[in-house]
C-alpha cells in the first residue's frame, strides 16, 4: 500500500474532500487558461476550481491568492446555481459580477468552474465568446482525466 493511499484511507470518514495537488495541474487545462489570456485583451487572470472550492489550476497575478479565490468562486457558483434553480427550475451556466475596478465571470465547467477576472474596459462580448468554449473544453479535459487510470487530475474522491 502506498503512503498516499494509506493516508487517504486514514482520512476517509474524517474528511470529506481530498485536495487536488496544485503542483500537478492538468497540462491541457492550464494550456486552456494561458491561451484564453493570450486571446482576450484586458484579461487579468483565470482559475479553475472544483464545485466545492478546491483549486485545480490557475493563471492569476501574484497579488491574488488562488486558494481563497477558488473558495469564493465555489461559494458564488453554489449560490448562483441555487438561485437559477429556484427562479427558473434550471441549472447554472454563468454569472457576471461587474465591479468598479473590473469584472469577475464564473462559467460552469462540468464538476468544476472557470473563473475569469478582467479589467473594467474589457469587451464583455469577446470575453464570453472566448471563455464559453474554454469552459466546455475544460469540462472535457477534466472528465477525461478522471477516466484515466491512476490519474491525480480527476475529481477528488
Amino acid at each position: 500500500m502506498t503512503a498516499r493511499r494509506k493516508l487517504l484511507g486514514d482520512l476517509r470518514g474524517r474528511l470529506t474532500k481530498v485536495p487536488i495537488p496544485e503542483s500537478d495541474p492538468n497540462p491541457a487545462v492550464h494550456a486552456e487558461l494561458t491561451g484564453l489570456r493570450d486571446r482576450v485583451p484586458g484579461l487579468i487572470g483565470t482559475l479553475v476550481a472544483s464545485s466545492d472550492g478546491l483549486l485545480v489550476t490557475h493563471d492569476l497575478p501574484g497579488h491574488i491568492e488562488p486558494t481563497g479565490m477558488a473558495a469564493l468562486a465555489a461559494a458564488q457558483l453554489s449560490l448562483s446555481d441555487r438561485l437559477a434553480g429556484v427562479a427558473h427550475g434550471g441549472g447554472f451556466q454563468e454569472v457576471v459580477v461587474d465591479g468598479t475596478r473590473g469584472h469577475v465571470v464564473i462559467y460552469g465547467a462540468g464538476w468544476a468552474s472557470l473563473t475569469v477576472l478582467a479589467e473594467p474596459d474589457v469587451n464583455i462580448g469577446r470575453l464570453h465568446l472566448e471563455s464559453r468554449p474554454v469552459a466546455r473544453n475544460i469540462a472535457e479535459h477534466l472528465a477525461g482525466a478522471a477516466r484515466e487510470p491512476g490519474s491525480t487530475n480527476g475529481r477528488p474522491g
